[in-house]
């Protein structure tokens, strides 16, 4: 028995869902977000409450009623309050601002990196050092800051790079003589 899928998503105030089929559109202050569930599992809404059944007894039945919920709570969590990745730069020199949509990077490369942020996704660099990404859809968010941070991942000997606000990067010693 799932612990996830049998726990109800509650609604809350200003935020509707609508069920067709086999898609929830789930709307709020911040959007609109939607999600189509495999025929493995049932979902119900009544009295701003969505409910995940699994239909059957089966391994994938029981599999995906534990992610439907989650990706229906992920809805709702998106459209209320967003989602957000902070990331940071270390480094003598490597900075980043932004101009419009488009994320310009210093990284030490022989060029600037210009990184076109996705629709739906807002990315912004309250100080030159610190990058922040913004957005009503998880992967998407969680997606956008890896490719950001994919340009210059940390490294382990004077840990320069573009690291997540709360990663720890193991620090290696150098070679000796």
């Amino acid at each position: 028995m799932s612990r996830i899928g049998k726990k109800p998503v509650e609604l809350p105030s200003g935020v509707s869902a609508t069920l067709s089929g086999q898609t929830i559109e789930v709307k709020g202050p911040k959007g609109t977000r939607s999600f189509t569930a495999t025929d493995d599992v049932t979902l119900t809404v009544e009295d701003n409450v969505v409910s995940v059944e699994p239909r059957g007894k089966s391994k994938r039945a029981r599999q995906q009623w534990g992610m439907s919920r989650t990706q229906v709570q992920n809805c709702v969590t998106g459209v209320t309050d967003g989602f957000k990745k902070e990331l940071e730069i270390q480094g003598v020199g490597y900075r980043a601002q932004v101009q419009g949509n488009t994320l310009k990077l210093n990284l030490g490369l022989s060029h600037d990196v210009d990184f076109v942020a996705p629709e739906g996704v807002t990315v912004t660099a309250p100080k030159q050092t610190e990058i922040v990404v913004e957005g009503i859809d998880q992967q998407l968010v969680g997606e956008t800051a890896a490719k950001i941070r994919e340009w210059r991942k940390p490294e382990p000997y004077k840990g320069k790079g573009i690291r997540y606000k709360d990663e720890y990067v193991f620090r290696k010693e150098g070679k000796k003589k």
